[in-house]
């Protein structure tokens, strides 16, 4: 019998990974959760959005192009690269209400988060392949799941009205990221399964696409990421064109409904790769939110409240189901010595991906109405799903 069989995980690992997961992750959308006040604040008017999430989503890919080059995550301890990125992180976060009326700060520190969060998302997943080698699929679907909540929590904390004021909603994000880099850092030790850390070479972040398994599992996760982030970050708008009789309260709180939904995509993805395989779970999934892109161009135009709302948050589900899936392949058909390097490098290629996405899209919403426009969001799903093709018969269920 394997010792990945035989392996007693500790009860606290995953319930702690995924909490640390959650309140690291809650950075990202953080800017998102206050724009109102950063629009008064800074005099701008609808390019806000994409400049807030498009900073943040920047920071990201330079942080994760960084930590790939220099394979942080396979050179030293995850779980301390992860305290350091969500204190540092939350430290910078707190810092926005001070350069509220300088849109260069405002920017600059959310780039700089999001740098940071390449430290703590890939990070993360790589901890838990370090203790779940035989059910990484599972695991990691906790994990992006608690990644989808914590991308939702400040529309939570938007959706719970004007008695909390804004720099109050930032300063507890902030808490909340640290209290969870420290927690992780405390109560999950280095894993069992992690492998012996590689030495510096620029090359590795070119190694890991030798394989043509690895590359079709990254090709899928590229057409996932041309789709999700998009989604997510015009939830808000979506739902203001749609419903305009939706007050600002409403908003936030069915925009943290519909993101927060993917979550159960997430966990339930992962329960049912233990038996199907991951690539199947991925495929079936993607197969469904690319059939929401093109649905799009008739919900958003006849739409009403009892048409619209569940539409939204079907696709919530499965417009993030699949990305744990994604990952676990990711890290399944990587070199076992570069798992840390392979899903910096392929997460930093699929954020930069959304940055294209966002701007695209908002472009073309000048252009046409939005009914119109969501549907160029399929074209990410067309590709990731010829890509997969190539896995599902190679993908094998866990058990």
């Amino acid at each position: 019998m394997s010792q990945a069989a035989t392996l007693t995980v500790p009860n606290r690992i995953l319930p702690t990974l995924v909490f640390s997961q959650f309140a690291g992750t809650s950075l990202w959308f953080a800017g998102n959760a206050v724009l109102p006040e950063l629009q008064r604040s800074l005099q701008l008017q609808d390019q806000a959005l994409g400049l807030l999430t498009s900073s943040v989503q920047l920071g990201f890919i330079v942080g994760t192009l960084c930590f790939a080059v220099l394979s942080l995550a396979d050179r030293v301890s995850p779980r301390l690269l992860f305290l350091i990125c969500a204190l540092l992180g939350a430290g910078l976060n707190a810092l926005v209400p001070l350069f509220a009326q300088s849109i260069t700060g405002v920017l600059s520190l959310r780039a700089a988060t999001g740098f940071l969060l390449a430290g703590i998302y890939p990070v993360g997943m790589k901890i838990a392949a370090s203790w779940y080698s035989n059910r990484l699929g599972k695991a990691i679907g906790y994990l992006v799941g608690a990644l989808v909540l914590g991308t939702a929590f400040p529309h939570f904390l938007r959706g719970l009205g004007t008695s909390l004021q804004w720099q109050s909603m930032l300063f507890a994000i902030s808490l909340l990221a640290a209290t969870g880099g420290v927690l992780l850092y405390l109560f999950v030790p280095d894993g069992p399964y992690l492998s012996k850390g590689t030495t510096f070479d620029v090359r590795n972040i070119i190694k890991v696409f030798g394989k043509k398994e690895f590359r079709a599992a990254a090709f899928g996760y590229f057409g996932h990421m041309w789709e999700l982030y998009t989604f997510w970050a015009f939830v808000p708008f979506i739902l203001v064109y749609v419903l305009p009789q939706l007050s600002a309260q409403q908003v936030s709180v069915y925009s943290f409904t519909v993101i927060s939904t993917g979550a159960l995509g997430c966990v339930l993805g992962g329960y049912f790769s233990q038996y199907v395989g991951s690539g199947r779970v991925a495929f079936i999934q993607l197969l469904f939110s690319g059939l929401c892109c093109l649905l799009s161009v008739v919900v958003f135009k006849f739409s009403s409240v009892y048409t619209l709302l569940p539409f939204l948050l079907f696709w919530g589900i499965v417009v993030a189901g699949d990305s744990p899936q994604l990952s676990a392949l990711t890290a399944q058909t990587a070199p076992s010595h570069l798992v840390g390097t392979a899903l910096t490098v392929v997460t930093s290629i699929g954020f930069a991906i959304t940055i294209v996405s966002i701007q695209l899209t908002g472009f073309v919403l000048s252009l046409l109405p939005p009914y119109n426009t969501f549907i160029l969001l399929a074209a990410g799903p067309a590709l990731g799903l010829l890509s997969l093709k190539k896995l599902l018969k190679k993908t094998k269920p866990a058990l």
